[in-house]
């Protein structure tokens, strides 16, 4: 009994399998499925990624102005001898120094550290290209300043360029929570100028590092006391004489008039 069913089972297993050899040795040989040529099927294209897209005069222009390093001959607002007789070199007293500052120090006379002038008209002349691109291409620029006796001027600057000025309390979330300190979607600055990095005489100013949250590029003029790490586009130099901080907001308003008045002339305005 046993044997026949191990006879029937050996036949059951022979009959099964092998039929499923035969389907797939079928299956293999016929031309059916792969001796068909492939079709390309080509889907109509929509009109706006069958027309090149096209540079409008404009941004040709701002393209070409980004190559050239002085586009708006901001150099020549000043000279080193401008820096020197409104006493930008003059630092504060050694031992008050940032450890940052040291590398814009050019030595020290009677207890006072002095600022290396021809770094300040390196990084000025810099800060002053950027500032004109900005204004070039509409940007919103602010001015900041802390100190009272050059509110007045920091204010009347702005004015004067068209452009906006905070000379008062730093109130926090200005920048980082600006819907809700006006009430609405407000438009932030696309660079912010401080005329004084330092908030107090020990704390540095919470624009900067509002600004930095908000990826907001910054132009500050640093003094030795002050920490220039945050700030985008440093300028080393005295900030506290009113001559010195007379001659930062008259290069500063020379060279946002200039990116305004350079895109005027540009649109044929």
């Amino acid at each position: 009994m046993a044997a026949l069913s191990r006879r029937i089972f050996s036949h059951y297993y022979a009959s099964c399998w092998g039929g499923v050899w035969q389907r797939s040795l079928a299956s293999s040989s016929s031309p059916a499925l792969t001796s068909s040529p492939a079709v390309e099927v080509q889907l109509p294209q929509s009109p706006a990624a069958t027309t090149e897209h096209t540079e409008s005069p404009m941004d040709q222009i701002l393209k070409e102005s980004l190559k050239h390093p002085d586009y708006f001959q901001v150099a020549q607002l000043f000279t080193v001898e401008d820096l020197f007789q409104a006493r930008v070199h003059l630092g504060h007293v050694e031992g008050t120094g940032d450890p940052h500052m040291n590398q814009f120090i050019f030595g020290s006379r009677l207890g006072h550290h002095i600022i290396d002038l021809d770094q300040t008209a390196a990084h000025l002349r810099q800060a002053l290209n950027i500032i004109a691109h900005i204004a070039f291409r509409e940007g919103i620029i602010l001015f900041v300043g802390r100190l009272p006796q050059h509110q007045y001027l920091i204010e009347c600057t702005a004015k004067e360029c068209g452009e906006y000025s905070h000379c008062r309390h730093w109130q926090g979330g200005v920048l980082t929570n600006s819907t809700k300190q006006f009430g609405s979607i407000t438009r932030l600055p696309d660079l912010v100028i401080l005329l004084h990095s330092m908030y107090t005489a020990v704390q540095q100013h919470y624009a900067i590092r509002d600004a930095a949250k908000m990826l907001i590029p910054t132009v500050a003029i640093v003094d030795t006391n002050c920490n220039p790490k945050l700030v985008t586009y440093p300028i080393p130099g005295n900030d506290d004489s009113a001559i010195s901080v007379e001659l930062y907001c008259r290069l500063f308003k020379n060279a946002v008039l200039k990116g305004k008045e350079k895109r005027k002339e540009v649109l044929g305005l």
